[in-house]
C-alpha cells in the first residue's frame, strides 16, 4: 500500500509553495515537505466543494529519537534533536530550491504532555524529562490532595495518566524564574523566537480548560503554580512568527519564512488527516501509542466518562478529540529490540506472517497496562502478563507478536464501543491511520473486533495533517476539515478491511 502520492519528480505545487512539516515521535522524527497540486482559480486555491488537485509529500530527513539515562532521569536528548531538526530544515531548503520552488512555511507537531523549562534569558535550563521517567508517580496523590479528581476531570475532560503535565510539574523542584514549554512549542520558540503554547497540546496538560479553550488558573492556582506558567495560547494555523536571523543562516532558509501553529500534538494533526466522509467515525491513530476514539464537537465531562478514562483533547477547527489511550505498537518494536539483542532478527514481514498462520482465540493482555511504559525485556513481561491471567505463552516470537495485535484490536473494539456509548454516537467506520495502517493483520484482527469497516491509511496521517494546515494558512487552501479530508481522500491510496461477522 502507498502512504502518500509518490512521484519521481513531483509535480510543482500551487504557486510553488512548499511547507516544511517537522514530524517528531517518541522513537524517529522526520522533516517532510509537502506541496499542494491543481486547484481551482487559475490554480491557486483548492477547496470550497468537491476536492480538486492533491497533496504530495517528500521525506527530506529521518532521525533516530529516544530517552537517555542522563542527570538522575529518563530524558529526551533535546539539542540533538533540535540539531536534527535544523539539519532537515537545510535539506528542505535545498530540495525546494532545486524545483524553482521555496519553503513557505514550517509547522511542527510531537508527542504530548513533556516540556522543557526555559529561563529569562531564552536557554534551556536542563534536558527536557520524558513521559517514561518515574517521577511523576510519585506526585500524583499530592497533586489529587489538592484538586479533586472529579474536579479535575469536570474541567479539564483529561483522562488520567500518571505522566500528565500537571504531576511533572508537581514533581518539578524548581520553578522560579522559569517558563515551561511544550516540545513542539520549544521548537518553535528556537526557530522564531517567539513563546506561544498551542491549544491541542495545552489541552493534554491536566490545566487547560475543555469547555472554554483557556488555561484553568484555578488549578495553577491550587497547586501554587504562576499563571504564567506557560506562554499565551494560540490556535492551529496562527503564525507563531518568523525565523531567527540565526537560524535562517543555518538552514539557509529566508528569514521571512514563518513558523506556522498546526495541531502540534501529533494526534491532532493525524485526526485532521483522517480521509473520512461528512458524519460519525472511530479513528485509531496507530504508533507508539494508540489513540483511539471519536471526533465531537462539544466535551464529554460525565462521571461515566471520567470512570472510563476518556479524555476531551482539542482538535483543530475547535473540534474535540475523545478518546482514550489504549496500548501501542511500542509493544512489538520493544520485542522486536530485545529479540535483536539476543541475535535473533527477522524482517517484520516474517514476523507478521508466522502470527498470520496460528489460529485465534490465543491469550490476550490489557496493551495498555502501566507495567508496559517503560522499555526493556517486553517479551518477558507479556508472558508474565499472560501467566497473571491463568494461561501460558510459549516463549515463540510468533505467538508473542500474535498476543500483541490480538490484544490491541480487543482494545481497540472496547474503547470504539465505549466512545460510541459515552458520547451517544454510532459509527460504522473506523480509520486506523499512521504506521499500524501498514499492519494488515492488525487491521484485519480490528475490522473482525469491532465488527466494523476498518479503512486503512494513510501511514503519514500526522504529516499531512501538519501540511494542511500549514497550506491553509497560507491561502493554498480554502474550506474545514470537510474539505480538507476530501483532498486527502483524493490523494492517498487507502485499503479496506471487512469484517466476517458482516
Amino acid at each position: 500500500m502507498s502512504a502518500t502520492a509518490q512521484a519521481p519528480r513531483p509535480e510543482t505545487g500551487v504557486d510553488g509553495a512548499m511547507f516544511a512539516a517537522v514530524d517528531i515521535g517518541a522513537s524517529s522524527g522526520r522533516v517532510i515537505l509537502g506541496r499542494i497540486t491543481g486547484g481551482r482559480d487559475g490554480g491557486r486555491r483548492i477547496g470550497s466543494g468537491a476536492a480538486k488537485g492533491g497533496v504530495v509529500l517528500e521525506t527530506v530527513h529521518r532521525f533516530p529519537n529516544g530517552v537517555v539515562q542522563s542527570d538522575g532521569g529518563l530524558r529526551w536528548d533535546f539539542d540533538a534533536l533540535f540539531a536534527e531538526v535544523l539539519t532537515g530544515l537545510a535539506a528542505a531548503g535545498r530540495v525546494a530550491a532545486e524545483r524553482g520552488e521555496h519553503v513557505t512555511s514550517i509547522g511542527i507537531d510531537t508527542w504530548a504532555v513533556d516540556y522543557g523549562l526555559v529561563n529569562a534569558a531564552g536557554e534551556l535550563t536542563a534536558q527536557p524529562f520524558s513521559y517514561r521517567d518515574e517521577r511523576s508517580r510519585a506526585a500524583v496523590a499530592g497533586v489529587h490532595r489538592q484538586v479533586d479528581e472529579s474536579r479535575l476531570y469536570a474541567t479539564t475532560g483529561l483522562q488520567f495518566l500518571q505522566f500528565n503535565t500537571i504531576y511533572q510539574l508537581a514533581a518539578e523542584r524548581d520553578l522560579d524564574g522559569k517558563q515551561a514549554l511544550l516540545i513542539p512549542d520549544l521548537i518553535a520558540f528556537l526557530l522564531s523566537g517567539q513563546r506561544r503554547t498551542e491549544v491541542t497540546n495545552a489541552s493534554t496538560t491536566g490545566l487547560f480548560d475543555a469547555v472554554a479553550g483557556e488555561w484553568a488558573t484555578e488549578f495553577f492556582t491550587a497547586l501554587g503554580l504562576r499563571k504564567n506558567l506557560f506562554p499565551p495560547l494560540i490556535q492551529p494555523g496562527e503564525t507563531v512568527g518568523t525565523l531567527l536571523p540565526g537560524i535562517a543562516e543555518r538552514t539557509g532558509l529566508p528569514q521571512s519564512t514563518t513558523v506556522v501553529a498546526v495541531g502540534s500534538h501529533d494526534t491532532a494533526s493525524a485526526v485532521a488527516a483522517v480521509p473520512a466522509e461528512p458524519g460519525n467515525f472511530a479513528y485509531i491513530s496507530s504508533g507508539t501509542w494508540s489513540l483511539v476514539g471519536v471526533e465531537l464537537n462539544h466535551p464529554v465531562l460525565t462521571e461515566a466518562s471520567r470512570a472510563a478514562n476518556f479524555t476531551n483533547e482539542r482538535g483543530v477547527d475547535g473540534t474535540i478529540r475523545y478518546l482514550r489511550n489504549v496500548g501501542g505498537l511500542w509493544l512489538l518494536s520493544e520485542c522486536q529490540r530485545t529479540w535483536a539483542q539476543e541475535g535473533y532478527r527477522p524482517a517484520l514481514e516474517e514476523l507478521l506472517a508466522a502470527a498470520a498462520a496460528l489460529p485465534s482465540g490465543g491469550p490476550r493482555i490489557n496493551a495498555d497496562d502501566p507495567a508496559f511504559i517503560a522499555p526493556d525485556n517486553m517479551p518477558g513481561r507479556i508472558r508474565a502478563a499472560v501467566r497473571n491471567t491463568g494461561n501460558v505463552l510459549p516463549d515463540e516470537p510468533a505467538r508473542i507478536v500474535r498476543c500483541i495485535l490480538d490484544s490491541l484490536a480487543a482494545g481497540y473494539a472496547r474503547t470504539i464501543a465505549d466512545a460510541e456509548r459515552l458520547a451517544d454516537v454510532a459509527v460504522e467506520t473506523v480509520h486506523i491511520v499512521g504506521g499500524g495502517s501498514q499492519n494488515r493483520l492488525l487491521c484485519q484482527l480490528t475490522a473482525e473486533a469491532t465488527g466494523k469497516r476498518v479503512v486503512a491509511g494513510p501511514v503519514e496521517a500526522t504529516a499531512l495533517g501538519n501540511v494542511l494546515v500549514q497550506a491553509r494558512a497560507g491561502g493554498a487552501l480554502a474550506g474545514g476539515l470537510a474539505e480538507l479530508r476530501a483532498l486527502v481522500r483524493a490523494s492517498q491510496e487507502l485499503d479496506s478491511f471487512e469484517s466476517s461477522l458482516v
